[in-house]
């Protein structure tokens, strides 16, 4: 994902436009409301559940940089239940020819190409080891340093599995369709029909992995007569993989990849077919908020909340926070969701900040724990 670059736009709000009936959605040039940070009496008492699971988190940056992560376990507190957690596959190249001593933090920031970082796996492996084991319990990690459009990488996850069994639940967040992304990769963008893609997706629902994908649901800056870029070959790929658990980040929605006027629809529609019900929706990412903030008042929230309390199981919170070291930039996502979270009925309210999490990692670490008992040879390292 984006390093975000407003710590208030975002969660809510992208629910809003997207599940919003098609005629409701915002127009693209809707400014994004400004919010306010996590007061401090909305935090838990000591011993109170914590106010959400994080299913969506950067440890680290387009850099491989970020806080230590017991520096970032201080910084959640217990506000904060449990987390998934990732670096970000794709290293941004310091082209001294490109930019000279002006060295490139982010992908916006360089024309000099991206490309798959895999060693990050190994540093959110060996960061999640260095916590005690009540901390550890607080964290999924999850695999992201390989290539989707090269046909090892289902051997690079195995790989990952058997050099570090006990420590990764899922894959991702990685990236297939993204605005200014994908064009950037060395050796060229991944495809939602490579056979590559379709033979990690197959592997990671033998194993048992969450998969949390980002796929743009359409092109930048795409013509509003035609049908979106990316739709009918996202639905097709995740109907060739019923075995897998998938969560679609930001609804398919970007930077510059705005609400078509059937979003309300389309996502109604994938939620009410059966055959998709393995597939779940990340609400995440500031940087949709310009489309999405519901400048209408209160009957907006409303529409989205009837939504969501009709589906509670599809939906997670996630913050999308790039390597954050500051706690009003961390919580302030889940603070700008405070009327949608008054919205909700009680049950959808826990389902979507706690519960959905819980149920998918749960059903992962012992799925993913018990192919590795089956498939780790006795030599490998044990980790805690």
């Amino acid at each position: 994902m984006a390093r975000p670059t407003h710590p208030l736009a975002g969660v809510a709000v992208v629910v809003t436009a997207a599940l919003a009936s098609a005629g409701a959605l915002l127009s693209p040039s809707a400014p994004a409301a400004p919010g306010t940070a996590l007061a401090a009496s909305a935090a838990p008492a000591p011993g109170a559940l914590p106010l959400f699971d994080d299913v969506h988190f950067h440890l680290t940056n387009y850099v491989q940089e970020g806080p230590d992560i017991h520096d970032f376990l201080r910084l959640a507190g217990n506000k904060v239940g449990r987390v998934a957690l990732f670096g970000i596959p794709l290293q941004q190249e310091w082209s001294h020819r490109l930019s000279g001593d002006f060295a490139p933090t982010y992908y916006l920031q360089s024309d000099a190409p991206l490309y798959y970082y895999s060693f990050t796996d190994a540093r959110i492996a060996l960061a999640y080891q260095s916590l005690t084991r009540a901390e550890q319990a607080r964290f999924d990690p999850m695999i992201t340093g390989f290539n989707p459009a090269d046909m090892y990488a289902a051997d690079h996850v195995r790989r990952v599995l058997e050099s570090f069994p006990g420590v990764f639940s899922g894959i991702g967040e990685f990236s297939i369709h993204k605005e200014f992304v994908s064009s950037k990769i060395a050796g060229g963008a991944p495809s939602l029909g490579d056979p590559a893609l379709d033979r990690l997706l197959s592997f990671a629902g033998q194993v048992g992995l969450v998969v949390l994908i980002h796929n743009d649901i359409d092109v930048p800056f795409a013509k509003a007569d035609r049908p979106p870029a990316y739709l009918a070959a996202a639905e097709a790929l995740f109907r060739r993989h019923p075995e897998t658990t998938f969560i679609w980040a930001h609804l398919g929605l970007g930077r510059v990849v705005h609400p078509i006027e059937q979003q309300g629809e389309i996502i109604a529609r994938l939620l009410d077919e059966p055959g998709l019900a393995h597939v779940n929706f990340d609400l995440s990412w500031n940087e949709v908020a310009k489309y999405l903030y519901p400048t209408e008042g209160p009957e907006r929230t409303a529409r989205v909340a009837a939504v969501i309390n009709r589906h509670p199981d599809r939906f997670l919170f996630g913050t999308d926070e790039v390597a954050p070291t500051d706690a009003r930039q961390y919580f302030a996502l889940y603070e700008t969701y405070a009327p949608l979270w008054a919205a909700l009925t009680p049950d959808a309210r826990q389902k979507v900040l706690t519960g959905n999490y819980a149920r998918l990692f749960d059903a992962a670490r012992t799925k993913v724990r018990a192919w590795e008992a089956a498939h780790v040879r006795a030599t490998a390292p044990s980790h805690p």
